[in-house]
């Protein structure tokens, strides 16, 4: 949301996502529109006006209601962090016997009772950072000062909890963490060892963000941090792991992955971490036998393109991604590899299915060599004076199949393609236009133990 410290005299359309409550940051939001821009729309041509899309009928809240306008805004990521820290805090204590006292050496990666301890230490410290001339913590002062004393943390009450919970968690404290990425991901460890004590509906979802973050740093082992880290890695992302999954396994866990996942590339962040209640009806906890853990196919290409990458020097792969003809042998040495990556009988015939062959999906993974892409198109433009919009075309197909190891002939009446010509034939003659086809059908045959049939899909083409 655009509000405070946000100036592009540039802007001119806002859009309301989501409802706004606090007059002052919808008066902001609705500035970030007011900054003037001259020549905007070319010489003399200034901005003189700007939309505003409003979707959530904020408008219509705040003519009809400005005295309500106001709201409590909603919880910090370091307050819902605190709140769930406690809330384990006491699980813990129910599952511990009360004659067991803090444990010195001990740590949350050995035992629950470790771990009990190292969350209390740590809520506990946090306390000890509050400031306790801050106006905001002034009026919690003596709630402040009670809970210094260590040996409030012993044993807590479920009144204890929501006294703290709700009095201290979002109080102002000296202590810092400029991770967000880390925090976020504490947050959903969290969840998942509170899932331990009780059923909860999106466990499973829970459990595959996380193998697919392990996921994906497998893919950036160039980073020591990571490297260090990659047995780990290989385990939490495969579900053996995940079987007979322990407080303490989970822990190791999020102290050794946390520090990692602001290094995940930000290309490839498409992990979504969620943390808001689904109001639901009665829950009922049923339990089916004989159903192991499920896979997901997104992880095994994941694994996969670890694996091969790591794997670059063998002959068959070579031979893949340098675009030579591959044979039976050669296929079923890059299916060895697939097994070893740790794909099983389900992943490898669906892989099979979905890139027509093998060669083709592990292609798909690997991409194909930019020197023999190149080669691939020498013939073709040799002795060629070529347009602008001739070679920006070709560089294009070049570039996609150095990323993605094949191309299908119908994508080049398909944008990004469509954006250098609406269509080949307006800047090839139709004859280049049949050996471009064929040439990129040549490189997809490669990939095939035995030649595949051309295809007629092209658009318009007998």
């Amino acid at each position: 949301m655009l509000d405070t410290g946000i100036d592009v005299p540039e802007v001119v359309n806002l859009v309301f996502c989501k409802p706004v409550r606090s007059k002052s940051k919808f008066l902001q939001m609705i500035g970030r529109g007011t900054r003037l821009c001259p020549d905007l729309y070319g010489p003399g041509q200034h901005k003189k006006d700007f939309l505003v899309f409003d979707f959530c009928r904020n408008f219509e809240f705040f003519n009809q209601n400005p005295e309500q306008a106001e709201r409590k805004l909603s919880k910090s990521l370091t307050e819902r962090l605190f709140k769930a820290q406690l809330d384990l805090i006491h699980r813990l204590d129910q599952r511990i016997p009360a004659d067991v006292g803090p444990e010195t050496t001990a740590d949350g990666t050995q035992s629950e009772a470790g771990l009990r301890w190292d969350l209390a230490r740590d809520l506990h410290a946090r306390v000890e950072s509050i400031h306790l001339d801050n106006f905001a913590v002034r009026p919690k002062r003596k709630l402040v000062e009670y809970y210094l004393d260590f040996t409030r943390w012993h044993r807590l009450t479920p009144e204890a909890v929501d006294e703290i919970g709700g009095n201290l968690a979002g109080l102002p404290t000296e202590r810092t963490d400029e991770d967000e990425a880390a925090k976020r991901f504490d947050l959903l460890v969290l969840r998942l060892q509170l899932g331990q004590f009780e059923a909860i509906p999106d466990y499973d979802k829970l459990r595959q963000q996380v193998q697919l973050i392990a996921s994906t740093l497998l893919e950036q082992t160039s980073i020591p941090a990571v490297r260090e880290q990659q047995e780990l890695l290989h385990e939490v992302a495969g579900d053996e792991w995940w079987q007979d999954v322990t407080l303490p396994m989970l822990e190791l866990m999020r102290r050794r992955m946390r520090g990692l996942v602001r290094l995940i590339e930000r290309a490839k962040r498409a992990i979504v971490y969620t943390d808001f209640s689904d109001e639901l009806g009665e829950i009922s906890v049923v339990s089916l036998d004989d159903i192991r853990v499920g896979t997901n196919f997104e992880r095994f290409e994941a694994k996969a393109r670890t694996y091969l990458r790591e794997h670059e020097d063998r002959l068959a792969l070579q031979k893949l991604r340098r675009n030579k003809q591959l044979s039976p042998t050669d296929l079923e040495e890059l299916e060895r590899m697939l097994v070893a990556s740790g794909g099983g009988p389900e992943e490898i015939e669906q892989a099979r299915r979905s890139a027509n062959g093998l060669g083709l999906f592990i292609r798909s993974l690997v991409g194909l060599d930019r020197e023999a892409a190149n080669e691939a198109f020498s013939e073709f433009l040799t002795g060629r004076t070529l347009t602008a919009n001739q070679i920006s075309f070709i560089g294009l197909i070049i570039a996609h199949l150095t990323q993605n190891g094949v191309l299908a002939p119908e994508r080049l009446w398909e944008s990004p393609f469509s954006d250098i010509a609406p269509d080949p034939e307006s800047i090839f003659p139709s004859a280049d236009v049949d050996r471009l086809v064929a040439i990129i059908d040549s490189v997809r045959d490669t990939a095939a133990p035995e030649a595949v049939p051309p295809r007629n899909l092209l658009p318009g083409r007998p």
